[in-house]
């Protein structure tokens, strides 16, 4: 069963273990290795990803005490992570983080997040339609995404 909770730290290092492996084993099916090895760099630098996911405050999905996905919503409806674990797709992960997401009080109208090619459907499959097609540099590499939205 997967369970919801606040993002406590302590936990920066499994979060990025989780946003490494849906780039490195889910995304990998939509964008090349170049674009790949850009988004999702192999090296772990702690004191950064820390501010990030500090930043961010995202929500942790575990299944068994294992971290297995996180995602966040900002005050204004901006959804900045949403991943699952690349050997965690399909069990759900996903579905619970989105409802926790759009069960939260925000001071906008809208959910909207810059999605990647692999996670368009399952944000279509919540609601969100596609805004603008857009083409985002990491690292000098060029990766497409989309604006989406949808009304809560």
């Amino acid at each position: 069963m997967v369970r919801i909770s606040p993002y406590y730290p302590g936990i920066e290092k499994k979060l990025f273990e989780v946003f490494r492996s849906a780039i490195t084993q889910v995304c990998s099916k939509d964008y090349s290795e170049e674009q790949i090895k850009a988004w999702a760099p192999v090296q772990y630098e702690h004191a950064k990803w820390k501010k990030r996911i500090d930043a961010i405050k995202p929500f942790v999905a575990t299944i068994d005490g294992e971290v297995v996905g996180y995602a966040d919503i900002q005050n204004d409806g901006y959804i900045d992570h949403f991943f699952v674990s690349g050997s965690c797709q399909a069990r759900g992960v996903g579905r619970a983080l989105m409802n926790e997401l759009l069960s939260q009080k925000i001071n906008g109208e809208k959910a909207y997040s810059n999605v990647s090619i692999t996670a368009k459907p399952f944000f279509e499959k919540h609601g969100f339609k596609v805004v603008t097609e857009n083409v985002v540099q990491i690292r000098d590499i060029g990766l497409v995404n989309f604006t989406m939205e949808r009304n809560l």
